[in-house]
């Protein structure tokens, strides 16, 4: 499905969020607080933009995603970004490679949520850093509504007029609204491994960022 939707990914997702992805983006790489010379693991990295962004920090990041599409659409357009072909519950990394991880939009894409945490946790530095980057519920109730409505409604159709394979985007609305909230999230995170588990609410609670450290 992913492959299906490589060519104009980056587009669609900027239209379809009316330009906010890329401010979650940079929130993400200041939740994870990088310094120069530190190694930042981006799982579901896609094209490799939200890896990209993270390189910005002056760290050394790298990408891995399970679509080849997806990473054939990103060597085109960022060949200087490492971009590695790794699934989410194998990753192709020793233990405690890395001084932080990240996935953006991803884990709910995963079979298994709690095996891909405790597979981040494995390639994490005790102490280490994690943030996942996901959607998420808003808060203000009435907001949520018309959010839904958004999401059910409106976001397909958009998604016919930009992406290259709109059909996957019915399936991007359904996985949000089976997602689990903010604190679900958090209490799954805490038990693969991780501590001092905290949330931050992007754009009323559309998407969270979750911070968590290496135990």
């Amino acid at each position: 499905m992913f492959d299906g939707v490589a060519a104009r990914y980056d587009l669609t997702n900027t239209v379809l969020s009316f330009g906010q992805d890329r401010s979650w983006r940079r929130a993400t790489r200041a939740a994870l607080g990088l310094r120069p010379g530190e190694r930042v693991l981006d799982v579901g990295a896609g094209t490799g933009v939200s890896t990209e962004e993270l390189a910005h920090s002056g760290a050394y990041a790298v990408g891995a995603d399970l679509s080849l599409g997806m990473l054939y659409a990103g060597k085109r357009t960022r060949p200087s970004v490492p971009l590695l072909a790794g699934d989410a519950l194998r990753l192709p990394f020793a233990d405690a490679s890395f001084d932080a991880v990240t996935i953006s939009f991803a884990l709910r894409n995963v079979n298994d949520t709690a095996a891909a945490l405790a597979e981040l946790a494995r390639v994490t530095r005790p102490g280490g850093r994690l943030v996942v980057c996901e959607f998420s519920t808003p808060v203000n109730p009435a907001f949520r509504t018309v959010y839904l409505s958004y999401l059910m409604r409106s976001l397909p159709a958009v998604a016919r007029a930009v992406s290259s394979n709109p059909d996957a985007y019915v399936y991007l609305a359904e996985s949000i609204r089976a997602w689990p909230d903010q604190a679900a999230l958090a209490a799954r995170i805490g038990a693969a491994g991780w501590g001092r588990v905290a949330w931050r609410n992007l754009t009323g609670g559309v998407v969270a960022l979750h911070r968590a450290v290496r135990n």
